[in-house]
């Protein structure tokens, strides 16, 4: 499960207003302050620590090909000198003071930053957040060690055979605006990259008013609300939406049905991966619960998928998803064929799918388990503070805070005809992509040279 529509984000308020919190938990509070900074303060005082987190409206959706994989490097330099750290050295020095455990994250459809302190340390931890979201310097030294650094990290992703499978995969998936659904990048962006660029997306997106800050642990409400303003108050707003100056490009329609063939001499295994163009959070919010529950359905040990695939040997791993976005969500299936049954293997896979609508394709002891298992693992993700912000960051970013706070009872609501709607409209005898991964030694033992030699 990986999860409403881009509002007004550069409205600007006069006064500290506390927004609609009739679906939020008791121990969540939200406010706006004047500049449009949105501030959810979550309450828990299990331990006596805080984690301030700041997300924002960026990532790879809001990048072209000259751009791609900069969302990602700017969050590294994030961590690096600000107007009032004039070093990393002096940063990380800063850091150990606090006793701070931070990070960050780069993925489609936002930006995070994070990190974690004694919450008698709040204060500090406030204003050292609001100097390096607001100041950073991006000096050209710390820029040129931190390239490579960044490209480090993609060229460890590439020692994983399926990574290319994966690229290729999205390659076909998303057409001429591929780079808008990869947040690693591309080489050459990444170790060209120049503080002129940072200071392009800075001035695009790092705003108040297109930013959630999050404060949770052991705190309280109406104290934080009002250190934030004293901090963040004086944050200048953009006086524009930066998703109608820059809009973001719909993705072009799947055509047909697309094979492919990739070839790596690491693949130990064959794999294979088959994706469809799914339900948005901006057009068919319904179909994205559907989604969820009957990924999770084809999950279960018990189901038909299961034992069709993997029970009788035709498959090592069978895997579907779906990932909620706000620019079509993909609907994925990760496969790890038996290889003596390579060629018998996609017959059957495609059976399985022609039957995703059938009437009795699952039970309703499955249809149960499924939306069980889902509210469990939400209720199970909660127990760590300061891990389940970046839960609600996702969702404020990808959907809304309401989508998320109500998730749980609209998985409740989701019935079959729900899941036969979302089947028929997005997966059967629909456009798709599917990419099939081989070593050189088993193409050439199965005399194969193309997918459709094996995909038929």
């Amino acid at each position: 499960m990986l999860k409403k529509i881009l509002t007004g984000v550069c409205l600007i308020c006069f006064s500290i207003s506390a927004m609609a919190q009739k679906n939020l938990p008791s121990n969540f509070f939200m406010k706006k302050l004047p500049n449009g900074l949105e501030v959810l303060v979550i309450e828990d005082n299990s331990v006596p620590l805080v984690t301030i987190e700041i997300c924002v409206k960026n990532g790879s959706f809001t990048e072209d090909s000259a751009y791609n994989g900069l969302s990602h490097l700017y969050e590294h330099m994030f961590f690096k000198a600000n107007k009032a750290i004039p070093s990393q050295e002096k940063f990380l020095e800063r850091v150990n003071e606090l006793g701070i455990s931070f990070n960050g994250t780069t993925s489609n459809e936002r930006v995070n930053y994070f990190f974690t302190l004694s919450n008698k340390l709040i204060d500090e931890g406030l204003e050292f957040m609001n100097n390096a979201i607001r100041y950073p310097l991006f000096l050209k030294q710390e820029m040129k060690n931190e390239n490579p650094v960044v490209d480090g990290e993609f060229q460890r992703a590439e020692s994983n055979p399926a990574f290319f499978l994966i690229q290729d995969f999205d390659r076909q998936m998303w057409g001429q605006n591929y780079y808008r659904k990869n947040p690693i990048g591309l080489h050459d962006v990444i170790l060209t990259a120049t503080a002129e660029k940072m200071n392009v997306i800075k001035d695009k997106y790092y705003y108040p008013n297109n930013s959630i800050l999050v404060i949770a642990g052991d705190v309280h409400h109406e104290e934080v609300f009002n250190k934030t303003n004293t901090v963040f108050g004086d944050w200048k707003p953009c006086d524009f939406d930066p998703f109608q100056k820059w809009p973001i490009p719909e993705f072009a329609p799947l055509v047909g049905q697309t094979k492919f063939l990739t070839v790596d001499k690491n693949a130990k295994m064959p794999m294979l991966t088959m994706g469809f163009h799914g339900p948005d959070t901006r057009n068919d919010l319904k179909a994205t619960y559907a989604a969820d529950v009957f990924s999770t359905i084809l999950g279960l040990t018990s189901s038909e998928f299961q034992k069709s695939l993997v029970d009788s040997g035709y498959a090592l791993q069978a895997i579907i998803g779906y990932q909620t976005c706000k620019y079509t969500g993909p609907i994925q299936l990760f496969i790890v064929p038996n290889p003596m049954k390579l060629k018998s293997f996609y017959g059957k896979l495609l059976q399985q799918i022609s039957r995703f609508d059938a009437p009795d394709y699952f039970t309703d002891e499955q249809l149960e388990t499924a939306k069980n298992k889902l509210i469990m693992d939400d209720i199970y993700s909660k127990e760590k503070t300061s891990a389940y912000v970046h839960t609600v960051t996702f969702w404020w970013a990808s959907a809304s805070i309401d989508y998320y706070t109500t998730y749980n009872d609209m998985i409740k609501k989701v019935t079959r005809a729900d899941i036969k709607d979302y089947v028929d409209k997005y997966i059967k005898d629909k456009p798709s992509v599917t990419g099939l991964l081989l070593s050189p030694t088993i193409k050439e033992k199965l005399g194969v040279n193309s997918a459709e030699d094996i995909l038929k």
